[in-house]
């Protein structure tokens, strides 16, 4: 039966972040996406001008629609926007019956809020405990535990907090620090380093979405999540390194990037 994968998303019309990007990267990996709308940008590889973030009704409605329909295998979620749209989410998901990883998208890599500030403690108390992973980078760690995550230590420090708030399972991605490409992955109790080359690029737009979507992907073709980690990250790697330099600002990864690159 062909695997099916969901994400609650925003939407970035140059088409190498948010909803768009999971889509492909579902694709590439072989799985069936479907997608829930939850706001707009106007924003291109340079800048995000407008963000424009829909109803709760019609967030519902959109998510009520596919489910009824074409049940997922796994499901995620992106940049959602407001603490209305978050808690609406938070409240279907405490019945979903299948994996949902959370990128806890806060911030664009233009410095473009895309959430608004009083909508972290819902996703704290509301969202956080429905997420089988949750991916925050450095500065979303910090933001969702009050700690400073500045090197490996804070980054476990982080993962055991968060997991502590709800997560089952948590990844915290380091890649703003210096020297190799490190992130941990906690889970069963336990702290998983995985590691890549640093990649010397501007064109990083979109990684977080990729990254979570391939786990995403991986998870709904029944992989367990140790392995989805390691293959979603070897992917996002492998299309960073292979870029193909659209763009005059912060372009997109290769979203053809093969999903076998090895380790």
């Amino acid at each position: 039966m062909q695997a099916v994968a969901l994400t609650i998303a925003g939407s970035d019309p140059s088409g190498g972040a948010g909803l768009q990007a999971d889509l492909k990267t579902f694709h590439q990996h072989g799985v069936y996406g479907m997608s829930v709308v939850t706001l707009l940008t106007v924003q291109n590889t340079q800048t995000v001008t407008q963000v424009h973030i829909q109803t709760p009704t019609l967030v519902l409605d959109q998510l009520d629609a596919v489910l009824s329909d074409i049940p997922p295998a796994a499901a995620k979620t992106g940049a959602l926007g407001s603490p209305e749209v978050i808690e609406a989410i938070a409240e279907r998901a405490t019945g979903f019956g299948f994996p949902l990883v959370i990128d806890p998208v806060m911030i664009s890599k233009h410095g473009a809020r895309l959430i608004e500030q009083r909508a972290t403690e819902i996703l704290v108390s509301r969202l956080l405990p429905c997420a089988f992973l949750i991916t925050p980078n450095l500065h979303e760690a910090a933001a969702l535990t009050g700690l400073t995550v500045e090197d490996e230590a804070g980054m476990a420090d982080a993962a055991r907090a968060i997991a502590d708030l709800g997560a089952k399972n948590v990844l915290v991605k380091g890649g703003h620090l210096a020297g190799e490409a490190v992130d941990l992955l906690w889970t069963d109790g336990r702290l998983h380093r995985l590691v890549s080359q640093r990649l010397s690029t501007p064109h990083t737009h979109g990684t977080g979405c990729v990254y979570s979507a391939a786990i995403t992907a991986r998870l709904a073709r029944g992989e367990p999540l140790v392995e989805a980690t390691a293959g979603a990250k070897r992917f996002v790697t492998e299309a960073i390194r292979t870029s193909p330099g659209l763009g005059r600002g912060l372009g997109p990864t290769n979203l053809f990037a093969s999903t076998q690159a090895a380790p």
